[in-house]
């Protein structure tokens, strides 16, 4: 059995991605002082009095509407509560009780989900304001909890709250195998259409307005070939164009999606082909240490010849020669063309970007390898290597053992790098090389 859920949900801008943030003790919802910052649900872990609670952050819902991404905000948010096990329905002392909030509880009441309301912005929680006992005509069976989130104050009773509405405890199901994926691209590339493909439901807000996703987003998903924790993250733009910190965080929230994923999926845009700001995308991955796959989206709408899938993979490999090593696979995310692909290709990158080479193993074929082709010499002077030995994993890192590292040419470490490749493979996967010479310490 998973995690129970808790939804918070609310008016925009009452303070619920400050709540969520002290919940799971980190930024990783955004936070701004603007109205409808937060558009997609965001997923975190808390734990109180020895309950750990999946916890989603929704975008603000106002229930009568006509602009697109306010609806499907709605939606959204409709979508965790229908999730959730217990609803914290947010509130703002401030602002009073308001017919948005009214409209709430009646959308709430119809999920027949137990719900908490919480009257936010209650600074002087010893001292409640008269105001607060407003908040009792919303009809719901508990009482409604003062608190501030952003101090922290009142956040015990909450969930003291949610813990006595939560369902009986049952034994969770481990999860610690689920291989973590990041989805990055640049904005309208198709990255969140290809997780709804993936997953197999509207998991996110699709739409044709770049940069609608701004928060990275996390779901799991298990399938026959593993389980999956599936990372959608906003659209990354070149810094010239960021005009606003929302934006900012929004690609700060990216590069942390990288750096939480086993496996990144770099999505570039066929109508489009290899950018410039692909390069740089792609290069954030890499520098990482992080394996990847290169998904090429909208391949439905190329016109086709017997050569445009060998002149796309010149193309991507020309620009990205740092990264001939992550395979290419070219899907429509609206059609669904080889996505089911990826996963079977994620699970097999992670697997090469974890793999491990005995000393011995590796030692002869350094041997092999520095017998076909002789190690640089400078002055007279010839590099030795001793041995070499695999330090790490995720990327696989090597340490190789010479005389002098100043004799070490980077043209030779690349030698030896294709080496490895040619007879262990790393498909997928970045390899780092460290060289040291005999006698250092620094391992």
């Amino acid at each position: 059995m998973s995690r129970p859920v808790i939804a918070i949900v609310g008016r925009p801008n009452v303070g619920k991605s400050t709540l969520f943030n002290k919940l799971i003790g980190e930024r990783r919802a955004i936070v701004e002082d603007v109205p409808s910052v937060t558009r997609d649900r965001i997923y975190g872990v808390t734990e109180w009095n020895g309950r750990e609670m999946t916890v989603i952050d929704t975008g603000g819902i106002e229930p009568k509407t006509d602009d697109l991404i306010l609806q499907k905000m709605r939606e959204q948010a409709q979508i965790a509560i229908d999730t959730a096990d217990v609803i914290i329905f947010m509130t703002d002392i401030r602002a009073g009780l308001l017919a948005d909030d009214r409209d709430i509880a009646v959308m709430l009441k119809k999920s027949g989900k137990p719900v908490i309301v919480a009257v936010n912005k209650s600074d002087n929680i010893g001292d409640v304001a008269p105001e607060y006992y407003e908040f009792y005509e919303l009809g719901f069976d508990t009482d409604p909890v003062a608190l501030s989130s952003l101090h922290g104050t009142g956040t015990g009773d909450l969930l003291d709250a949610v813990v006595e509405a939560l369902p009986p405890q049952t034994e969770d199901a481990t999860d610690d195998d689920a291989i973590s994926v990041a989805v990055i691209g640049k904005p309208n590339a198709g990255k969140s259409s290809l997780v709804n493909m993936m997953l197999g439901e509207n998991r996110l807000i699709v739409s044709d307005i770049p940069g609608t996703t701004r928060d990275a987003i996390d779901t799991r998903l298990e399938n026959e070939h593993g389980v999956f924790n599936l990372i959608d993250t906003a659209g990354i733009r070149r810094q010239s164009r960021i005009e606003d910190r929302i934006e900012h965080f929004s690609v700060l929230r990216a590069h942390t999606a990288v750096e939480r994923a086993n496996v990144c999926v770099i999505v570039i845009d066929a109508t489009q082909g290899i950018t410039e700001q692909d390069e740089k995308i792609a290069g954030i991955a890499h520098e990482a240490g992080k394996a990847s796959l290169i998904a090429v989206n909208k391949w439905d709408l190329i016109e086709k010849d017997n050569d445009t899938v060998n002149r796309f993979t010149k193309d991507i490999y020309n620009a990205l020669a740092y990264m001939t090593y992550a395979p290419i696979l070219f899907i429509s995310a609206k059609t669904g063309q080889r996505v089911n692909r990826v996963f079977e290709t994620v699970k097999y990158i992670n697997e090469q970007t974890n793999f491990r080479v005995s000393t011995g193993m590796l030692n002869d074929v350094l041997t092999d390898a520095t017998t076909r082709v002789q190690p640089p010499s400078d002055k007279g002077r010839r590099l030795k290597i001793y041995y070499m030995t695999q330090t790490s994993v995720a990327p696989p890192t090597f340490v190789v053992f010479c005389n002098d590292v100043e004799l070490f040419h980077y043209s030779y470490r690349r030698y030896l790098e294709n080496c490895l490749r040619d007879v262990f493979g790393f498909k997928g996967t970045p390899i780092r090389i460290i060289i040291r010479e005999r006698g250092d310490d620094a391992v």
